[in-house]
């Protein structure tokens, strides 16, 4: 299979026929075998019957449908398992992606050789204010921090090696970091194209404002857990025997100059110095048991499933 489209959905009954006639046009004049594969993710309006009937007309659709909503990093997840094409591409089901990038993405993956092809949108129709100016900020952010040179990391629109999404584990909210996973695991052939970017046709989006701060606090999760994630004790051991060193030295300074200095000095318990000598051993201690209990449990977790996929359709 050349091809397989991978389009994760919250309640967008009204977008998926008309971008299912959309795709089809696209990829049937492409000639590529392919496979749509839709992801429900605890869609409550009908979309999950309508994905049933588009699949019983057409053996190429497929659907897994969540028992609840878990989120588009756990639909991903769940379609990067099950895709069989050797180009996968995402794309978001409110129809402002448009299908009509897709040849010239796969083309960039299966010709050219890159390992992804993130879309940026450089051109946005959503609210200044609302999303235009918060996403340049965290964008930016996102850059200095993962060293990506990609515009926009949150793009829903990218193209995929099938080796890449076999191969990184999409958790969280981490979707918006799927280049810097991919990255991580030595996928290193990154690049991105523009893309055109559409104004919302039907309902409303499913993400609000805390979306930016959701995606910061993501950021410091995967800078940690790309560096430290094996071994915590390396980050919180240091930090703790820095902190404890620094408590340690102030303490025997004033222990030495009430011994041998300033004898008829008043008394340790009456020195402000005492207490910040006192808080900052046990500051130190305290990060150096975290690091090593991060340390037990690395090594003792037992991996669960994320998401339940309550029924599959085409499969």
């Amino acid at each position: 299979m050349q091809l397989s489209v991978v389009i994760p959905l919250l309640n967008e009954k009204e977008s998926i026929q008309e971008l299912y006639n959309w795709l089809l046009k696209v990829i049937t004049s492409e000639q590529l075998t392919y496979e749509l594969l839709f992801i429900d993710d605890g869609s409550t309006d009908g979309s999950w019957q309508l994905i049933e009937e588009l699949s019983e007309s057409n053996p190429n659709i497929k659907g897994l449908r969540f028992n609840r909503n878990y989120g588009k990093s756990q639909a991903l997840n769940a379609g990067f398992l099950a895709v069989e094409g050797d180009v996968v591409i995402t794309m978001d089901a409110d129809l402002q992606d448009s299908p009509d990038e897709i040849p010239e993405l796969y083309r960039l993956v299966s010709e050219e050789g890159y390992d992804i092809v993130s879309g940026w949108k450089k051109k946005r129709y959503d609210s200044v204010l609302a999303k235009n100016l918060p996403s340049k900020l965290f964008n930016a952010a996102a850059r200095k921090t993962s060293g990506l040179q990609l515009h926009d990391f949150n793009c829903g629109l990218k193209a995929y090696r099938n080796e890449v999404v076999k191969n990184i584990d999409v958790y969280g909210d981490m979707h918006r970091y799927i280049p810097l996973l991919a990255k991580n695991a030595g996928f290193t052939n990154i690049t991105e194209k523009i893309v055109q970017h559409q104004a919302r046709k039907y309902g409303q989006t499913k993400f609000g404002a805390d979306r930016f701060i959701k995606g910061f606090l993501d950021l410091l999760t995967i800078w940690f857990v790309t560096h430290f994630a094996k071994r915590p004790m390396h980050l919180f051991g240091t930090l703790g025997a820095i902190m404890f060193l620094i408590g340690f030295g102030l303490l025997a300074y004033l222990g030495i100059d009430k011994l041998f200095i300033n004898t008829t000095a008043r008394l340790l318990t009456q020195r402000p110095q005492f207490y910040v000598a006192l808080t900052s051993m046990i500051i130190g201690m305290q990060l150096f048991i975290a690091g090593f209990l991060g340390e037990l449990l690395q090594r003792t977790k037992n991996e669960r499933p994320r998401y339940l996929i309550k029924d599959k359709k085409g499969f």
